[in-house]
Formats: C-alpha cells, sequence, structure tokens
C-alpha cells in the first residue's frame, strides 16, 4: 500500500494535484494541514482515493481535527500537523505523543523542512512544504516486508 503524504500547499492547488497525478499508485493521500480548502477539492476531484485531512495554524475556521490516528495497511500513523506538538522547536513532543498512541509512523508538516527518519521503533515523515520552489512530498509503503518512508521533489 502507498500512501501519499503532503503537507503546507498554501493555496497551491496546482502543486497538490501534480503531486497526486505524479503518484498513481497511492490509494491513500494524508494532508497535514495549511491547504484545508485546495485538499478538500482534491478529495472531490479523485474519489477513488481515500483521503485524510487534519487541520493546520493557517486553516482559520476549518472543521478539520487537529489530530488524526489511523489504521492503515496494519499500521498505526499518527498524523498532526505539529503546532500542538511544537514541532517547530524539535519533534522530541511529536515523538512522545506518537508513541504514546502506539503509531508506528509520525507524519507532521509545519516547519516546512522535509524528514524522513527511523527512530528507535518509529518512523518519523514531514513531507516538506508541497507550494513554491523546491516543492516536496514524502510517501510511505506499507508492505508485507516492512515500512518505507520516502521524500519526492515535485517536478
Amino acid at each position: 500500500m502507498r500512501i501519499l503524504v503532503v503537507s503546507d500547499t498554501h493555496g497551491d492547488a496546482w502543486a497538490l494535484q501534480r503531486a497526486i497525478l505524479e503518484q498513481p499508485k497511492a490509494e491513500v493521500i494524508i494532508h497535514l494541514g495549511d491547504g484545508a480548502e485546495e485538499a478538500a477539492n482534491a478529495q472531490a476531484s479523485f474519489p477513488e482515493r481515500q483521503f485524510y485531512l487534519v487541520r493546520g495554524n493557517c486553516d482559520w475556521g476549518s472543521a478539520l481535527p487537529a489530530l488524526r490516528v489511523v489504521e492503515l495497511g496494519g499500521k498505526r500513523f499518527y498524523c498532526t500537523h505539529g503546532m500542538a506538538e511544537r514541532v517547530k522547536d524539535g519533534e522530541y513532543e511529536a515523538i512522545l505523543r506518537a508513541r504514546s498512541a502506539k503509531a508506528d509512523v509520525l507524519l507532521f508538516g509545519h516547519t516546512h523542512m522535509p524528514i524522513s527518519e527511523y527512530r528507535e521503533g518509529l518512523y518519523i515523515l514531514n513531507p516538506g512544504s508541497l507550494h513554491g520552489a523546491g516543492a516536496t512530498y514524502g510517501f510511505v509503503d506499507v508492505t508485507p516486508a516492512g515500512i518505507v518512508t520516502q521524500i519526492v521533489r515535485l517536478r
């Protein structure tokens, strides 16, 4: 199972659509906030894909949840924008919360800095910002052999 992970699109509907089209094998799309409007539009444009959305600090008035814990491919994903976990000061609190939720994978945005790491049993992915020059996104592959996370520069 491939999961496309994006964040911080900040109104860039074109970049979000492009990332979805670049990953045709992605059955699931997770948007980690700061782009609720274009994420909702993408959800309507790609009804065959499953979407999970959380709100970011720039998604004013959004009714989206700030946090989601979802099970995909038999693995638990802790999905947050990252502001509540103060990720701009480091990943420590987000890691603690993800471990507390018994997550296998921590997904967050907010910093616009892509990260793909594995720390003591926890996969950590921040897809960076899918807006502007140097836009990036990430994906997670959940296979019988394990989990793979990767950062991709938008083409």
